[in-house]
Order: structure tokens, then C-alpha cells, then sequence
């Protein structure tokens, strides 16, 4: 079997970036019967079909999937090893440009655990330019996306109930626990509706809520741990939720302690064994495991 180029490579993530032939060849300035060709010698080399042609576009198969995961995790590695050779023979005072770090975080991880751990990276690496995109922790989560190689690390909930996948490494920052929230003022706050949302419905609070006698099944499920503070400081509910997500609780709402036994959560970091190697994303581990505990 012929190895891929990198030139095969992008041709793929293009094709499965823009979901057909003809706007990859348009963003790559290639003609589609190009892009075809790369794609039939691509699955040639593989020996898989990679994409079901249809009038509505290409779709991966299962294959192509896997083929794209690696495809993107390859050409970022050829993008950090460019950046890195540059920056080893003269610096980015030199010209040798800035060092991209893709991090994918759930929603309170971006809003409350990121913002001072990036400003120290940017104070101590001005190289580093990282790219937050929020990711919802539910499925693959921000683990999948380190997967696929969308981005170079994940900020994920991990732990005995949730492991770091066998294709990554990663480590705990920090165990957070969960709390009982509800309006400021209410006097029997137990006896108010339960709010939710689905990235809370982990399998360690489900057993925490199992044995509550007093703890109801969530009757309004909310779009994130936003809407659900937002909800609850309207007096519309009760919430157990994590610590950082009460980060910055509005005066609407009281927090009040669950006692020994309450739930916990690991908040960690994975990452791919190429990329843990990588400068940039060393340095924002470093700075992770320095900015929290």
C-alpha cells in the first residue's frame, strides 16, 4: 500500500469539511474532477471506500471517518512541526510566526477555568495564539474532538466514570463539587421543581440522585448551566449543580453545601502522545497545572 501525501491528505479534510466535491475543489482552487481524482487514488491507497456520493454531496462512511480523524491529526502535525523547526532557528522575533493552539473546553471550563490560565500563557508565551471553541460535554465530548483532530487539547470531565480514551493522554486539574442552588429568600427550596440540563446527567450524579429521597426527577430540562442559574434566580426552580458553574452566581440565587457524601466531578485535560510533546500545548498544561487546584 502507497503512502498518502499530504497534498492527498488535504483534499480529503476538504472534502469532508465542506460535505461534497465541488465546494471542496472551490476552496482548495482545484477543479472537482481533481478532487475526485485525489479522492479515487486516495481510496485506491487505503483500500476502503471514504465517501458516499450523492446528489446532495459526499458523506463519510465509516472508514472515511476514521481516514479524516487521522488525515487532520497528520497535517497538524506536519503545521506544529513547520512552527516549531522555524521557531528553533531564529524565534518569532526572527519571523518564525506565531504557534496556533486549538483548545476545545466545555462551557463553564472556557468561561471560568481558562481565561486567567491563558492570560498567564499569553504573558509568559506571546508566541502561543490559542483558539477557544466551546464544545458540549456530552458523547464524545471534547475528548472526541482531540480525536478527530480538531483540536490539539481538550479541556474534559474525566475520571473513574468517564476514563481518558485509550488514543490520548491526559491528567485531573481539579475535583469539583456539586451544590444545591435556589432562589435567595425561598423558604422551602426543597419543594421547588427540579432544573436541569443534559451535560449534568453524568453517570456519578445519577447515582448520587438515585438515593436522594428528596431530590424529584428534573421536570424543565435547560439548554446549559446558564439558562438553568438564569431559572433558578427567577425563583422558577431548585438545581444541583458543579462549582464551576456557581462561579459568579448572581445575588438571585443562595448555594448551599450537600454535606460530605455530595457528588464530584474530575475536570482534566487530554490530548494526543504527538501533541503533549508539542511547545505550545506543554506550555498551556503547565500553566493549567499551576493556575488550579
Amino acid at each position: 500500500m502507497a503512502d498518502l501525501a499530504p497534498h492527498e491528505l488535504r483534499v480529503l479534510v476538504a472534502v469532508g469539511s465542506a460535505g461534497g466535491f465541488s465546494a471542496a475543489a472551490a476552496a482548495l482552487g482545484m477543479t472537482q474532477s481533481a478532487v475526485s481524482h485525489s479522492v479515487r487514488g486516495s481510496e485506491r491507497k487505503l483500500g476502503a471506500v471514504l465517501f458516499v456520493r450523492g446528489r446532495s454531496g459526499a458523506t463519510p462512511t465509516e472508514a472515511g471517518e476514521r481516514a479524516l480523524a487521522h488525515a487532520r491529526r497528520v497535517l497538524r502535525l506536519l503545521e506544529v512541526m513547520a512552527a516549531e523547526v522555524r521557531g528553533a532557528g531564529g524565534g518569532a522575533d526572527a519571523g518564525a510566526g506565531p504557534l496556533r493552539l486549538r483548545i476545545a473546553a466545555f462551557r463553564s471550563a472556557a468561561l471560568h477555568l481558562l481565561p486567567p490560565v491563558l492570560a498567564r500563557l499569553a504573558a509568559g508565551h506571546p508566541e502561543i495564539v490559542p483558539e477557544v471553541r466551546i464544545v458540549r460535554e456530552v458523547g464524545r465530548g471534547t475528548a472526541g474532538e482531540v480525536l478527530d483532530g480538531r483540536a490539539d487539547i481538550g479541556i474534559a470531565t474525566i475520571g473513574t466514570t468517564s476514563p481518558v480514551p485509550p488514543d490520548l493522554v491526559g491528567g485531573v486539574l481539579l475535583e469539583e463539587g456539586y451544590a444545591l442552588v435556589h432562589p435567595a429568600g425561598h423558604t422551602e427550596p426543597r419543594s421547588l421543581p427540579l432544573v436541569d440540563w443534559v451535560e449534568n446527567c453524568t453517570s456519578y450524579t445519577r447515582e448520587w440522585w438515585a438515593a436522594q429521597d428528596w431530590l424529584p426527577p428534573a421536570t424543565v430540562q435547560a439548554e446549559d448551566d446558564g439558562a438553568v442559574l438564569s431559572m433558578v434566580g427567577s425563583g422558577f426552580g431548585m438545581a444541583v449543580m458543579p462549582e464551576l458553574s456557581l462561579t459568579g452566581a448572581p445575588p438571585s440565587v443562595r448555594i448551599a453545601d450537600l454535606g460530605p457524601a455530595r457528588p464530584t466531578r474530575s475536570v482534566g485535560y487530554v490530548t494526543t502522545p504527538e501533541l503533549a510533546k508539542s511547545l505550545a500545548v506543554r506550555a498551556l498544561i503547565r500553566e493549567l497545572r499551576g493556575g488550579v487546584g
